[in-house]
């Protein structure tokens, strides 16, 4: 029960949050230059064209009008129809985020891989050779731009070995290794960067645990080294590990446009940029909204977990 009334609290703790994202979405896109009506009428429009379209899609209105009815048709689940495409946005999401999903949990599955096992080995041997190289390499990863580690790994395995394709996407329905091989350079791009950020925390953590007398205690009673680090320490170690790694896959989520765009993947990233440069602000206003949805609920999916690690965190 105690579990329960906590997720009810964190729940409904985002509710204002959303409401007052949706609202500074909604404004600041109109405040940016074009007008969206001019853009769908083409080359040459006349007035009547361009009034028509205002009029059809609701732009003449006053933007409280506008703003309400579109929030109310996003409590309905309808998020409106993309003036570009002409589909549903609602549907334009439903196919856009499974790519973006799986981009991110194939990088996150890469950081972690990578970025465990470094800050563990790191912390172990504080002040060595390994701990300086492992900690520069995740200087490295933090300051390398990814649109540009991107670029370099197309031109090494794409262009030069053959090995893989330099971009484009393939369902993983219609052929799961072809989908691998599409995503993989992608993936790694993304979690790079992660990979650094988990490295550094895990390191850190571990650092504090192995200083806690009840290690110590471990030690002294003749314990292997590895099951002091793996039973006694790492446990305790995990909930910044949990808390980077949850909150880092919302950012993965959310902040893939850049390497989404370099290898052409029709994931949220591309969405949005197709929006902003077309003007559809529909599309812009819903990817944005349905990414902070999806950030607080991988934020909340992080604070159940501390509570399994940590009891005593619930109060």
């Amino acid at each position: 029960m105690a579990l329960l009334n906590f997720i009810l609290r964190r729940a409904l703790s985002a509710i204002p949050t959303l409401l007052i994202l949706s609202i500074f979405v909604f404004l600041l896109l109109k405040l940016l230059p074009g007008d969206p009506a001019i853009a769908l009428a083409g080359e040459d429009p006349s007035p009547a064209a361009i009034e028509s379209i205002r009029v059809k899609y609701g732009l003449d209105q006053p933007l409280p009008v506008q703003y309400v009815k579109w929030l109310g048709g996003v409590l309905q689940g309808d998020f409106g129809v993309s003036i570009r495409t002409k589909l549903p946005i609602g549907e334009m999401l439903a196919q856009r985020l499974p790519v973006t999903l799986q981009l991110s949990l194939q990088a996150m599955l890469i950081a972690i891989i990578i970025g465990v096992p470094a800050g563990i080995l790191a912390a172990i041997r504080r002040g060595s050779y390994i701990d300086v190289t492992v900690t520069t390499l995740g200087l490295a990863g933090l300051s390398v731009p990814s649109f540009w580690f991107g670029i370099i790994l197309i031109m090494i395995f794409a262009v030069t070995l053959g090995w893989l394709p330099s971009g484009g996407f393939v369902n993983f329905t219609v052929s799961p290794l072809e989908n691998l091989r599409y995503t993989f350079l992608p993936s790694l791009v993304l979690g790079t960067a992660a990979a650094a950020i988990i490295m550094r925390h895990t390191r850190n953590s571990m650092l504090t645990v192995l200083k806690q007398d009840y290690v110590r205690t471990a030690r002294a009673k003749g314990l292997n080294e590895r099951i002091v680090i793996v039973r006694h320490a790492l446990r305790n170690g995990l909930i910044p590990i949990v808390t980077t790694g949850t909150l880092h896959l919302g950012e993965l989520l959310s902040g893939a446009v850049l390497t989404e765009q370099v290898f052409g993947i029709p994931g949220f990233g591309k969405m949005i940029v197709d929006g902003v440069f077309s003007r559809d602000y529909a599309v812009v206003q819903a990817v944005i909204l349905a990414s902070a949805a999806i950030f607080l609920l991988l934020s909340l999916i992080a604070d159940i977990l501390y509570v399994k690690l940590s009891p005593r965190l619930q109060a």
